[in-house]
């Protein structure tokens, strides 16, 4: 499995978190990975009218994603992914966590966590090391 976790730096980056808000109203139109590719291709403009000038080139409902920023509706999602992230030690992105699901259970054994941007041969390491864990 693969689970992508919001952490917006808003010490770093005032406009961070609003921006994780945006991916996650244009996630309720089915774009959020549209939305989130768009966002890290223009980093240095993620004030809220940028925002809204991305749904509408992306072609989402305006209105929809408007009243989802505007209401603050995706908000308590995101803060609550992010203190469970600080809770699990998160404290910069990126952040990778490889692990193995638990039998009978929705909870994962991490094995090896990866701070900051690795080189390929970093992941595929943890990767393989995960799939050849005893139990695989």
């Amino acid at each position: 499995k693969y689970v992508f976790a919001d952490f917006p730096l808003e010490a770093i980056h005032p406009y961070a978190f609003k921006a994780a808000e945006a991916a996650s109203c244009a996630g309720e139109q089915g774009e959020f990975w549209k939305m989130h590719d768009h966002l890290f291709a223009n980093q240095k403009a993620l004030k809220p009218e940028d925002l809204s000038q991305y749904a509408e080139a992306l072609g989402l409902d305006k209105s929809k994603f408007q009243e989802c920023l505007d209401t603050q509706k995706r908000a308590p999602s995101i803060r609550k992914i992010m203190a469970q992230a600080g809770d699990a030690g998160v404290s910069s992105t990126p952040t990778l966590m490889v692990g193995l699901m638990q039998p009978n259970s929705s909870k994962v054994k991490v094995l090896r966590v990866l701070k900051g941007a690795q080189p390929f041969a970093a992941v595929k390491d943890a990767l393989d090391n995960a799939l050849n864990a005893p139990g695989q």
